[in-house]
């Protein structure tokens, strides 16, 4: 029982060292209010007319965190009351013309998305999928992404979980200075304008550039 104690209690001190280790990087903030850290970036704040939002994997209700004029939604349930359009966004396009949304957002669902498939030719969906969200953004269109992260264990576990994000995710592989993900076929370049940690959340504001 001792011996069982010793190693739960080793274990915790090695989880908080990791979680030390990511999220007191000077990169990062603590976020208190999800809503605060997002108003500067509103449709008002930017002043913004007739602007639109598109929710990816949003269920029958799409999320309007930047108080956009018109809503709309993306899932594999359609839901045409409320604006929600069948897509399956591990295979297919999102089914906008370029240059169509001034923002769009991912609540819990980038980590659904999985890295590398065979379908049977290889594919890479998530590099696929920020290669449709660059293309459907205006210029300066923004791109909030808020999934659960590394280190924190709700990232992996729910078993339909294939995508584990962490803070160097788009910062290194989708961003306008090292864009790593171009060797994979990413064709665009984020501008970060911020991330930051709710845990167990990770919250990114990229901006597709003017």
């Amino acid at each position: 029982m001792l011996k069982t104690l010793r190693w739960i209690a080793r274990s915790i001190r090695v989880l908080d060292a990791q979680r030390e280790a990511l999220w007191d990087l000077p990169e990062l903030e603590r976020i208190e209010s999800i809503e605060s850290y997002l108003a500067p970036y509103s449709a008002a704040a930017m002043g913004l007319r007739r602007s639109i939002t598109l929710d990816l994997g949003c269920g029958g209700s799409p999320r309007n965190p930047f108080a956009a004029e018109q809503v709309e939604g993306l899932d594999v349930r359609e839901c045409p009351e409320n604006n929600v359009r069948y897509a399956d966004l591990t295979t297919s396009a999102i089914p906008y013309p370029d240059s169509a949304v001034d923002y769009i957002t991912a609540y819990d669902f980038l980590e659904h998305v999985p890295r590398l498939l065979y379908m049977p030719e290889r594919r890479t969906p998530f590099v696929e999928l920020m290669n449709e969200i660059y293309r459907t953004l205006k210029p300066g269109g923004i791109f909030l992404s808020h999934t659960p992260a590394y280190p924190y264990s709700q990232a992996f576990q729910d078993p339909t979980h294939v995508n584990f994000i962490t803070y160097q995710t788009f910062a290194r592989y989708f961003d306008t200075e090292f864009c790593w993900a171009s060797i994979y076929g990413f064709r665009g370049g984020f501008e970060i304008l911020g991330q930051g940690v709710k845990p167990p959340w990770l919250i990114s504001v990229l901006r597709k550039p003017i």
